[in-house]
């Protein structure tokens, strides 16, 4: 078991929902332009303007903000880490890595895109996205030298190593002693990479076998000292399962989703699929804009199943999928997350991109008038029900606004108060 102290407390994502907005509001909005400035009153009687605050305290880690770099190309080298860092983004997941990187070897083309437009134009914006990328294929020395590097020039930035291996206990425990060596303040655990290597049983192909993870989930977090993030995999019927799971065998948080198996498309001239290599192709993972609704139905599941089943338990989530806006991050706190990670919207943008989420997701506080993070996390939860449920809502509502427009019953009822109106209300059913 990973060994924290002060972790984000889940059990309490909708806290907020059950008081007044009046209660849960630190202070009072005065409306600008279309939008809301937080104000306090000092003890001067002078009204000041609050901005957000965006921090978040995850499992003992303090971030400036809830976006995470999520692991990937964007966290492939020290360079790029930095850049990361310098921009400001709230943490950074390494590129995942592995004891043996020989036995990783990528081919190019590696990525296809998918356009909106008439027969995916080519000139039509970006809404899916697919790559068939390995892990990273650089010496293990060479990353974890790196991470070391990253630690000692941003001691209180937080950096997480990703890590993922073969079905082999003592692989496993000598990689997770080699990463915490460098000083990294956390390990997301890859049991979810939907392509590549699963005769190693590695990446989904453990996080889609419930007693092959408990048994690697044991291994990891009995070795582990720092937070340990278990990553789903979506190609799976229902992710409450393994994020149970992982949770019951000791990782203190679960990232959802990774990328969604797939097969980008064929190119209708040559009749080879894409991405074409040496005119063959494989499935890949699918993800960006298009994969959103489909990551908050999952990041809304595994929500629900730890707050009823893990109560007053120090756990996280972060949430992972088509995120491109300060909406996009709003939507996943709104069920529950406690970070947000990006991966193809930095591939796509840059990573000046978290300005931008930055910005827009302290709009949509001021909007609203929240203060922090947490008053609003998981605050939409509490609108999701069964469709049965959904019926008997609906079926009550009829009724009372049938009650309302039915009016007065009968005759006995006229008040005298106007004998034509008072009769029209009496309509029939």
């Amino acid at each position: 078991m990973a060994s924290i102290m002060g972790l984000s407390n889940l059990a309490g994502i909708s806290s907020g929902v059950s008081f007044p907005a009046s209660q849960r509001r630190l202070t009072t909005g005065a409306k600008v332009g279309s939008s809301f400035k937080i104000m306090c009153t000092s003890g001067d009687g002078i009204k000041k303007v609050v901005e957000p605050d965006l921090s978040v305290n995850v499992n003992g880690l303090n971030m400036p903000n809830p976006f995470v770099i999520g692991s990937g190309p964007p966290g492939t080298n020290y360079k790029v880490m930095k850049k990361a860092f310098d921009e400001g983004w709230g943490a950074v997941i390494a590129k995942t890595v592995s004891l043996d990187a020989a036995k990783v070897i990528n081919v190019t083309p590696r990525y296809a895109r998918l356009r909106a437009g008439v027969n995916g134009s080519a000139k039509g914006q970006v809404i899916g996205w697919q790559n068939i990328e390995l892990i990273s294929d650089r010496p293990l020395e060479t990353m974890l030298s790196e991470f070391k590097q990253l630690k000692e020039e941003y001691p209180d930035r937080i950096l997480i190593a990703s890590i993922m291996e073969e079905y082999n206990k003592a692989a496993w425990e000598e990689l997770i002693d080699r990463v915490e060596q460098t000083g990294i303040d956390a390990i997301e655990v890859n049991f979810s990479c939907p392509h590549g290597m699963p005769e190693r049983k590695m990446g989904a192909a453990v996080g889609q076998d419930c007693d092959l993870l408990e048994e690697v989930c044991g291994w990891v977090n009995a070795k582990a000292t720092v937070p340990v993030w278990a990553k789903m995999t979506p190609n799976i019927t229902d992710i409450t399962q393994p994020a149970r799971v992982s949770l019951r065998s000791g990782c203190e948080g679960i990232a959802a989703i990774n990328t969604i198996m797939s097969v980008m498309g064929v190119n209708l001239k040559t009749l080879h699929p894409e991405p074409c290599v040496e005119g063959y192709s494989t499935p890949g993972g699918y993800s960006s804009k298009a994969v959103h609704p489909i990551a908050l139905a999952k990041v809304m599941s595994i929500a629900q199943m730890m707050k009823n089943e893990f109560p007053n338990q120090d756990l996280s989530l972060s949430g992972i999928g088509g995120v491109e806006t300060g909406g996009d991050a709003a939507e996943f706190i709104l069920l529950g997350a406690n970070t947000v990670q990006v991966c193809t919207g930095v591939m796509m943008y840059g990573y000046d991109l978290v300005s931008k989420l930055c910005d827009e997701l302290k709009d949509f506080m001021r909007t609203h008038n929240f203060a922090t993070i947490e008053e609003f996390r998981g605050a939409s939860l509490q609108y999701f029900t069964t469709h049965t449920e959904l019926v008997r809502i609906q079926q009550e509502a009829i009724k009372e606004r049938r009650a309302i427009k039915k009016g007065l019953a009968n005759d006995k009822d006229w008040t005298g108060d106007g004998f034509v109106k008072e009769s029209e209300s009496m309509v029939s059913n």
